[in-house]
């Protein structure tokens, strides 16, 4: 690869030949994190070296370029070189163990990232598996001069993540949102330059990511964003980190814990509040509702949702409240929240009374890893425009013409994107695709949003032209009687009497 540059196809085919190393020794779920984390090793390096080569044609000192750290993005120093896992011969994991705790303690924001798994044991990860792994990452050099382009990096990575979730199915789905799943919903609610977005369910950090690629796309600056993000989940949080770094973004919040007990996105004793939300939470979990009527952020305003198997409307009210005067989410829910009764049903009810839902998205079945749960996709506005106040867009995109039937799972194709975008944009009612409901229509259903309740998907009945029918019988009958005197006249000639 010397004299050409690393394409996207190149790339992504070596990332999962590295996973071949370790396969069958490991099951995808422990194998994934030493791949990433070499890959993010390799890469740091090699933009460290790049950049310090920069810096010196320029005219800095080599004094000025290894004591002034603020000239990297991220310093890493002569101990923590490539070529100090490259050179070991023995103690693959100690030498790598070693090498993330400078990298995490030079490098604070990468706190968590390198070190949340030891690699210093034999038994799980022997030396001949990881010096394998290691030479496989020796080469291509992985320098922004070396690849086609930037971006190629992020995309690789996003499509290891992707072949990851697909291998370990249902835990797949705890980190990473199909990629045309997330389009939709940043899609929806159109990022713009200098909101501050917010996913508080984070995984591996889809959701903020496209949301910067989509302002960038627009003509905004992409440095002028606030992308915050808490994940639960302690691996999920170093992917994310590691998958924004690797996209080229490193002005990020990325907190640590449960947002339901322990949310961390706050200030001054209060929830931060966000122009944007995005999320895909984990469907029907339980979660501990017994300090909720007390909750110091004043979250549950509408109902405390019972604590076995409904977190939905935990987790759909914290966003609500993590949302500005102006704030709009895109919340990715299983379609029970539509229609379970009990006190769903009136958190439901109140939330439809302070005009606060916008849309109720039906979607395909079998889009997600691991899980076949019918799911929507809810949107919540705190300011509505004035001609959708006290109403609610339904938009039923989840029969077999809005997706593409795939093996493994589903998948929202760029015209069905299109179609969603479009309708809930025009916002007018689309015979058996959208209508929009009013408050007369929720009270009729007893609140009940369940998508067909408001979409006639039913097909439509062959018209039958009743006078013709009429005329059709009369012929028939015609025709059986002359046949019947034709059979009599038969008999008779024969001498049987009927």
């Amino acid at each position: 690869m010397s004299n050409q540059k690393v394409t996207f196809e190149f790339l992504s085919s070596h990332i999962w030949a590295a996973a071949d190393i370790l396969r069958g020794s490991l099951d995808a779920s422990e194998y994934r994190q030493p791949v990433m984390t070499l890959l993010f090793l390799k890469r740091l390096n090699d933009r460290f070296e790049e950049n310090v080569e920069s810096l010196l044609k320029k005219g800095k000192t080599e004094k000025q370029i290894y004591s002034q750290k603020f000239l990297h993005d991220f310093f890493i120093p002569q101990s923590a070189r490539w070529s100090v896992l490259s050179d070991a011969s023995k103690n693959i994991g100690e030498e790598i163990d070693a090498v993330c705790k400078i990298i995490e303690k030079e490098n604070p924001q990468l706190d968590g990232v390198l070190t949340n798994t030891k690699y210093n044991d034999k038994r799980k990860y022997p030396d001949d598996k990881l010096k394998a792994l290691v030479s496989h990452f020796n080469q291509p050099r992985l320098r922004n001069s070396d690849l086609v382009k930037e971006d190629i990096f992020g995309d690789a990575y996003e499509y290891l993540l992707e072949h990851f979730a697909d291998e370990i199915k249902k835990k797949g789905g705890e980190f990473f949102t199909p990629r045309e799943v997330v389009k939709l919903l940043v899609n929806i609610v159109e990022p713009k330059e200098g909101m501050k977005i917010c996913d508080p369910t984070c995984g591996s950090g889809g959701m903020l990511i496209v949301s910067r690629r989509f302002v960038e796309k627009h003509g905004g600056n992409p440095r002028n964003l606030v992308l915050d993000g808490q994940e639960s989940n302690y691996g999920n949080l170093a992917m994310c980190k590691m998958n924004m770094v690797l996209h080229g973004i490193i002005d990020f919040n990325i907190e640590y814990g449960d947002v339901l007990s322990n949310p961390k996105l706050v200030e001054g004793g209060k929830l931060k509040l966000y122009d944007r939300v995005l999320a895909n939470f984990p469907f029907s979990m339980d979660w501990d509702n017994a300090g909720a009527e007390k909750d110091p952020y004043n979250r549950f305003k509408y109902g405390i949702p019972p604590a076995k198997d409904k977190a939905d409307f935990a987790f759909i009210q914290h966003m609500l409240a993590s949302l500005n005067e102006k704030g709009q989410a895109a919340i990715v829910c299983s379609q029970g929240i539509l229609f379970r009764g009990g006190e769903e049903s009136r958190i439901r009810e109140g939330m439809i009374n302070d005009d606060v839902i916008e849309g109720i998205i039906a979607i395909p079945e079998g889009l997600f890893f691991g899980t076949g749960i019918p799911a929507c996709v809810l949107i919540l506005n705190k300011k509505k425009p004035e001609k959708r106040k006290n109403k609610i867009i339904f938009i039923y995109a989840a029969g077999e013409e809005h997706y593409l039937e795939g093996k493994s799972r589903n998948r929202l194709r760029d015209s069905d994107i299109d179609d969603i975008v479009k309708a809930f944009s025009d916002f007018k009612d689309v015979d058996r695709y959208c209508h929009v409901a009013a408050l007369d229509e929720f009270k009729e259903n007893e609140f009940n949003l369940n998508v067909p309740r408001y979409v006639d998907i039913s097909e439509p009945e062959e018209e039958i032209d009743i006078q013709s029918t009429i005329n059709e019988l009369k012929k028939l009958e015609k025709e059986r009687q002359e046949i019947e005197s034709k059979v009599q006249q038969d008999l008779k000639e024969l001498g049987l009497k009927v």
